[in-house]
């Protein structure tokens, strides 16, 4: 391991100040870890969350997304069903030979079943997007959570429009056409909201961020469910999700009774 290679892995984030003071005046003991990573306990609502996050706008590789589900998969483990708070700034997976070499969906993906299991196991999952997030980082984090909330500075991506073009071979005029009627066609925060990826927006100079947030934690309703789908239709960002999901579900439990019925 060269001199490079060990110094990145000692690096430690920057604390979003700003945002954790915003969330969490109640008091929290949120400290910087490795691989551009935080971690720690924080008072909300008068619940007691655990804090989990990415800053610093780091490429997700295989180290931090092993540092983050690691710590998932130890609350789990904890029994304490306390919720689960990600801050998230990271700028794309890590695109570098040696992380494709090593496997790196497979990590992405355990981050993200990490991740799914906490909402499974009654962890209440959240996560605040104050920076940028993108591809595969995103799928495996903000996305990978019931909730999403972009505030200040946020950014997200499934994939910009330079990238779709190369990808579909479509002229970058025409997407960015598609894009200013079509919502998934389009980067940033208001078409994702479109969509219903993003639930809710929120300024923290209004003060009011830790109200709404201990307003969610306490939303057993939406922790229960993905209604995402729902949202998108209602914002009309998406359109046909919700139906489609409503009828492969009606056709699931149609060939179920079936079944029992032979």
């Amino acid at each position: 391991m060269n001199l490079f290679t060990s110094w990145q892995r000692r690096k430690c984030a920057m604390m979003p100040d700003n945002l954790i003071a915003a969330l969490f005046p109640d008091g929290h003991t949120v400290t910087s870890g490795p691989e551009n990573t935080l971690s720690g306990h924080a008072r909300c609502g008068g619940k007691t969350v655990e804090v989990l996050g990415i800053t610093d706008g780091t490429p997700l590789g295989p180290e931090t997304a092993l540092v983050l589900a690691g710590r998932v998969l130890e609350i789990v483990k904890s029994g304490s069903k306390a919720p689960i708070v990600f801050l998230i700034d990271t700028a794309s997976q890590r695109m570098t030979r040696r992380d494709e070499m090593l496997g790196l969906n497979e990590y992405l993906a355990h981050l993200a079943k990490s991740i799914t299991l906490a909402s499974i196991e009654g962890h209440r999952t959240i996560s605040v997007l104050y920076g940028t997030a993108a591809a595969g980082a995103f799928i495996a984090t903000a996305l990978a959570t019931q909730t999403m909330v972009a505030v200040d500075g946020a950014h997200p991506s499934v994939m910009d429009l330079p990238s779709i073009a190369r990808v579909t071979k479509l002229p970058l005029e025409v997407l960015t056409e598609k894009a200013k009627e079509t919502p998934v066609f389009a980067p940033g925060v208001e078409p994702l909201a479109a969509t219903g990826a993003v639930t809710e927006i929120w300024k923290l100079s209004d003060g009011e961020s830790a109200k709404r947030l201990a307003a969610l934690l306490s939303d057993e309703q939406t922790g229960r469910a993905d209604g995402r789908d729902q949202l998108g239709a209602t914002r009309g960002g998406r359109k046909m999700a919700a139906d489609v999901a409503n009828r492969v579900a009606a056709a699931f439990l149609n060939t179920n009774v079936l079944e029992k019925a032979e």
